[in-house]
């Protein structure tokens, strides 16, 4: 694997703290592994290091008792465990240790957030520090490179995305059988491991939905018509997809202006690559029809990468949109300022829509194109 410094190590090394935990979720293969690596690499601790998923480990932590841990981490200064969402009860486990062995330092990854939030989330109140890994950002990787790269590179990330592991495969073809493998047997797994969703093929259906509509508006009740779902099982199932850290949602911004649009939802992939191997293409750019969509997409997911490497808090963000189909790509909500950005691949130009102007007159507009983007994301 190319060896990328990622964002939240130096998060994560700063809160290490005594009797505390960090919490690491991401989807299966954005690297956490590897980040448990570079942080065992770089620790001055006496390091314990145990696999959820291995049967030996569960035997070792299922006499829940004070003496049991006190047992295990003798002379442990940090305990770390990989995939401890397929530890039964973990919350009630990392509580235990932390409150009950002095000095301890807990690093905990999971590739399911949904399971790891609600099985740590209440034992673990005012003890644990949370932190998501997502596939490798613009930032994490221009340290290493120029300008001329990052340029000569933008197509790739468009289509293929930016799972670490792409970067260590050498062939085209390679890469693309890799993302078709990593949405079959990983990030599916994920959904179909918990109770009440045992239809893949309808999960798989739709995201496939979700993909070709990428950016558009989408109605729950017409998904739910097309897979022939209840409206309630389309939005159990987007809100599993949304805490495995496949796809995300974006509102409508109003102001209760009678015109605007704010009922439908937009979704967008944390990453391109997952998008492109659900629909089965890989075509380069210019062959694409869709081009629009992936810039979109690519931009929204690296500005939201940025915020959470780089800022305390994430502004609020929303499409815009009237009935009269003026629209804006991306609004963002702070402290009183609204900030408005559209999305151009081929142009440099585009005009602030006229309702959009005259209903906020405060707020700034800026069009984000190939020339202006890394700013942006970076």
């Amino acid at each position: 694997m190319m060896k990328i410094k990622r964002r939240i190590q130096e998060s994560v090394e700063a809160l290490l703290l005594p009797n505390k935990v960090n919490v690491i979720f991401g989807s299966r293969r954005t690297g956490k592994t590897y980040l448990l690596d570079r942080l065992a690499e770089d620790s001055p601790y006496k390091i314990l290091r145990l696999e959820g998923e291995d049967a030996d480990t569960h035997i070792l932590l299922a006499e829940r008792s004070i003496a049991n841990y006190k047992r295990l981490l003798e002379g442990a200064e940090l305990l770390m465990i990989d995939e401890a969402q397929a530890i039964p009860e973990i919350g009630k486990v990392l509580k235990l240790m932390v409150d009950q062995v002095p000095g301890l330092r807990i690093i905990a990854t999971g590739s399911s957030a949904f399971d790891l939030a609600n099985q740590a989330g209440e034992p673990l109140t005012g003890r644990a520090y949370y932190h998501t890994l997502y596939p490798v950002a613009q930032l994490e990787l221009s340290p290493t490179q120029n300008l001329l790269k990052i340029r000569q590179q933008l197509p790739d990330r468009m289509v293929l995305g930016s799972y670490p592991e792409l970067f260590s495969i050498k062939t085209r073809e390679a890469q693309e059988q890799y993302l078709k493998m990593l949405v079959n047997a990983f990030l599916l797994k994920d959904i179909l491991a918990f109770d009440g969703i045992r239809n893949a093929a309808k999960v798989y259906d739709l995201l496939r939905l979700i993909a070709y509509q990428m950016g558009k508006e989408v109605s729950l009740e017409e998904l739910g018509k097309q897979l022939q779902m209840s409206k309630n099982t389309v939005e159990k199932y987007l809100d599993l997809l949304t805490k495995v850290f496949v796809v995300f949602r974006v509102g409508g911004y109003s102001r209760n202006l009678r015109k605007e649009i704010t009922k439908n939802s937009r979704w967008y992939f944390f990453d391109n690559g997952i998008r492109n191997a659900l629909i089965n293409d890989f075509r380069p750019l210019p062959l694409r029809d869709d081009m629009g969509a992936l810039w979109e997409n690519y931009l929204i997911a690296e500005r939201l990468k940025k915020y959470a490497f780089t800022t305390v808090t994430t502004p609020d963000y929303y499409f815009w949109r009237t009935y009269d189909q003026q629209e804006i790509d991306w609004v963002e909500y702070q402290n009183g300022q609204l900030s408005a950005f559209e999305f151009k691949w081929s142009s440099q130009t585009a005009k602030i829509p006229k309702a959009f102007a005259e209903g906020y007159p405060q707020a700034s507009f800026e069009v984000i194109h190939r020339e202006n983007y890394l700013p942006f994301i970076q």
